[in-house]
């Protein structure tokens, strides 16, 4: 079994949000602070240095300002 961070879900799930994150117009630092995160956070899990939990994940996406639901529905 592949580590989180590599399993091919995983970073498509990485990839879907960073795109929101860069369709909604948000620099990683701008994202941390609505999350009270700093940038390294934010770049440490798109890198896939750190996962995310469900938590972190539902936290991220609200604060990008996407459904977090619909993202979920894209990796199926």
């Amino acid at each position: 079994m592949l580590p989180a961070e590599m399993d091919p879900r995983y970073q498509r799930l990485r990839a879907l949000l960073i795109q929101a994150r860069l369709d909604k117009e948000l620099s990683q630092t701008t994202l941390g602070e609505r999350l009270g995160k700093n940038q390294v956070w934010i770049s440490k899990y798109e890198r896939g240095g750190r996962g995310l939990d469900v938590i972190e994940f539902l936290d991220v996406a609200r604060a990008i300002g996407v459904d977090p639901f619909k993202l979920l529905r894209k990796l199926d």
